[in-house]
């Protein structure tokens, strides 16, 4: 047992015991306990703050003392990724590490025309043996080919066939019709699906009945994979291990299990009433989820290697917690970083049946866009970074509880009114917040047309570690007892992000020799398009001015999309569809974009396509 170790994690009251030299990231997840890790463990970010209260650590590499600053380090502060434990020891996960509940969108379009699932229930015509003892099955109402069933689930007909009606489960996810389950009496009236947004973040849930569409419960959580990297290069990482894999894997089963056993206790079903499953996810999450290697994805050339067919699974492979023979059915992906959750936004904006040029934005970590009609459809994806989901910020977070959301600056006194997520004190901005302060800053003079921080207007202003910084909010007035700040460089990631976004839809505009006149719908898709101020976004520059558009936020597209699939054999159809037809323009090898991107560099940008606020 000297080789061991106890770890008591403060304020959650958490112990865990590990093998003396671990490292304390590692430790924490085994602890089961949610903390910030944008890098997955690599130094880079510095978020995965700890306090170490007693014991004996040793850091691993000197990256800390480039993260942390000297008063972080006289009170004890390390970074988690980068140091061993080498003895009994006592940690504080500070407020600013921890991952609390988001603030999760969970509203989306509805586009089904007609209910028609890919499973349904039918009673079973009363067996009659055969010659050799075998027995045809006949189901009642059914016409289409003869359904598939494995010897299980014969044997199962032929022992519960003395004991009254039967009813069959019958899927043609697999392709063929096929009987997955059979059960005594008439249970043609239980029979439910399960919609998820698998994301990088966050999972969404949502309980319906395949027989009428309802939604009987919605929920949910955070990624439990979320302490392994908040970025997808993070986890294509990871898991292009074998270990790495299998972890991340069974990270995100236990996610959708969780939501599972929660929505079926609310709704008074067992779980394994539930027959079919759609996802909307992207494409790393889509691998991931499936245990495929994802390896290839960090690579330009891993594109042409993407499949535009849907992934299909049964829910016994991956360890899911529905009926054992029920399918998961995931979106089809089109590239390395545009998968089934931009399928499904499309799906929801109904763009692709539009003779109207339409704009698809879907903001988060990766920036996917899309423009189109019912005739054509081409996209994009940035790597627009975690800045407008609050990564990579100094005081950036995730939007939950203390998280500012949105910002007002006087243009008298250069203070900021601000609300919170929660109504507490704020311990951090969020996405919509960090938007609103860079545009309101400009606004008001104390940020120029470069994204620079302008000195000598106020003493909101003053120098700090990383440069020129704003004082947002004063101490006394956080929650964490420290000033929260707007520094120069997080104004320079800010614009990096908002450049690498505008500047994929002028590559977009360009090559199909539109104007910002031509676009007459704009759909925002996520929590970007619910909660951000879009004349704050306009005029800070992350996307263009469409005077003649339309501005129409979709919510969750792609919990939308799967609960289409979900209903609906002919969504499936189409969303294949949309993946076939859908052309992508890769970024990172298009000469267009450096220049797009440089013009986009600046507040608001270009003027032919900002005539109100541009250059």
């Amino acid at each position: 047992m000297k080789n061991r170790v106890k770890i008591i994690f403060n304020p959650m009251n958490k112990v865990v015991e590990v093998e003396k030299g671990t490292i304390l990231l590692d430790a924490i997840r085994e602890a089961g306990i949610m903390i910030r890790s944008i890098c997955g463990g690599e130094g880079e970010c510095g978020t995965c703050k700890v306090i170490l209260n007693k014991g004996e650590v040793s850091p691993i590499s000197t990256k800390q003392e480039k993260r942390l600053s000297p008063e972080e380090i006289s009170q004890g502060y390390h970074l988690a990724c980068q140091i061993r434990v080498l003895s009994d020891s006592e940690f504080t996960i500070p407020v600013e590490s921890r991952v609390f509940s988001p603030k999760i969108l969970l509203k989306m379009e509805s586009v089904i025309d007609r209910i028609n699932p890919a499973v349904r229930k039918y009673l079973i015509t009363p067996p009659a043996p055969q010659e050799g003892g075998q027995y045809q099955v006949r189901l009642e109402g059914y016409s289409g080919p003869a359904p598939q069933l494995c010897e299980g689930i014969y044997e199962k007909i032929k022992e519960l066939s003395g004991g009254g009606q039967l009813t069959a489960t019958l899927t043609t996810t697999g392709g063929r019709p096929e009987i997955i389950d059979v059960e005594l009496g008439d249970r043609r009236e239980s029979n439910y699906g399960l919609a998820i947004d698998l994301g990088t973040t966050t999972v969404v849930a949502f309980l319906v009945d395949l027989t009428d569409g309802k939604i009987i419960g919605k929920m949910s959580e955070l990624n439990n994979q979320i302490t392994y990297g908040e970025a997808l290069v993070s986890r294509i990482a990871y898991g292009s291990e074998p270990k790495g894999l299998k972890r991340l894997q069974e990270e995100a089963v236990r996610s959708i299990n969780d939501l599972i056993h929660k929505l079926a206790r609310s709704a008074s079903i067992r779980e394994e009433e539930i027959t079919d499953l759609t996802v909307g996810g992207n494409t790393v999450m889509n691998h991931l989820l499936a245990g495929k290697d994802p390896s290839y994805l960090a690579y330009v050339d891993g594109n042409e290697k993407v499949s535009r067919d849907p992934i299909i699974m049964k829910a016994k492979e991956v360890g899911v917690h529905t009926n054992p023979e029920a399918y998961i059915y995931c979106l089809s992906n089109v590239s390395r970083f545009l998968g089934g959750d931009a399928i499904g936004d499309v799906l929801a904006s109904g763009m692709h049946k539009s003779g109207e040029i339409s704009l698809l934005v879907d903001m988060g970590t990766n920036g996917e866009i899309i423009i189109g009609n019912n005739l054509w459809l081409i996209s994009c994806s940035c790597a627009s970074g975690p800045a407008f989901e609050g990564g990579g910020i100094k005081f950036g977070m995730r939007a939950m509880r203390g998280g500012i959301e949105h910002v007002k600056i006087n243009p008298e006194t250069f203070e900021a009114e601000y609300t919170v997520i929660g109504d507490t004190p704020p311990r951090g901005i969020c996405g919509s917040g960090i938007i609103d302060a860079a545009a309101e800053m400009f606004s008001v003079g104390i940020l120029d047309f470069t994204g620079k921080i302008v000195k000598g207007k106020t003493p909101l202003v003053r120098e700090g570690r990383d440069g020129l910084e704003y004082v947002l909010v004063p101490a006394e007035k956080t929650a964490i007892g420290r000033d929260i700040v707007i520094t120069q460089r997080d104004m320079d990631y800010l614009m990096d992000s908002k450049a690498a976004n505008c500047g994929a839809i002028i590559v977009l505009m360009r090559k199909l020799k539109i104007s910002i006149y031509d676009i007459k719908n704009v759909y925002l898709a996520g929590a970007f398009g619910a909660y951000t101020d879009i004349k704050n976004a306009t005029k800070f520059g992350i996307f263009p001015e469409f005077p003649n558009a339309k501005i129409k936020p979709i919510g969750n597209g792609s919990v939308a999309g799967a609960y289409a699939t979900l209903l609906s054999i002919e969504k499936r159809r189409e969303a294949e569809e949309i993946a076939r037809k859908m052309f992508y323009v890769d970024l990172l090898v298009d000469p267009m974009f450096s220049e797009a991107y440089s013009e986009s560099i600046y507040i608001p940008g270009n003027k032919e396509f900002f005539p109100t606020y541009g250059l």
